[in-house]
């Protein structure tokens, strides 16, 4: 069974930094590729972070450039979102997502399997 659990978000000032895990059984990321999305109240979900299988392409939304970056535990077979200088409007449900191919997509409905997201609230 694919599962996908995030963990690490939580409440912080702004200016601040958290990151995010996503910790993968019933799959390895080698054949995934993986994104990184977060829903605001009222708002649709978009994409924030996402990469290639192989690491070699990437894509950043223009709001997070320069500020969110993604790291990997292969051993643990667990991504992270590195979130750092983060702003009030960076609070969102996060979710990381699966998408069984291994090339770059970013958006949501290209993606197969979801965690059950971690809130993140930053304070101004």
């Amino acid at each position: 069974e694919v599962r996908l659990v995030e963990s690490g978000g939580g409440l912080v000032q702004a200016g601040g930094s958290l990151r995010l895990s996503c910790a993968a059984s019933g799959f390895t990321f080698d054949d995934y590729a993986i994104g990184w999305f977060r829903q605001a109240p009222g708002k649709e979900r978009e994409g924030v972070l996402c990469i290639s299988s192989s690491g070699r392409s990437t894509y950043y939304a223009d709001s997070v450039k320069g500020r969110f970056t993604i790291a990997s535990d292969n051993a643990k077979n667990t991504r992270y979102l590195q979130m750092n200088s983060l702003k009030p409007e960076d609070t969102a449900d996060y979710y990381c997502a699966a998408r069984r191919r291994r090339i770059l997509a970013c958006s949501p409905h290209e993606y197969d399997y979801w965690g059950q997201g971690t809130q993140v609230t930053v304070s101004s």
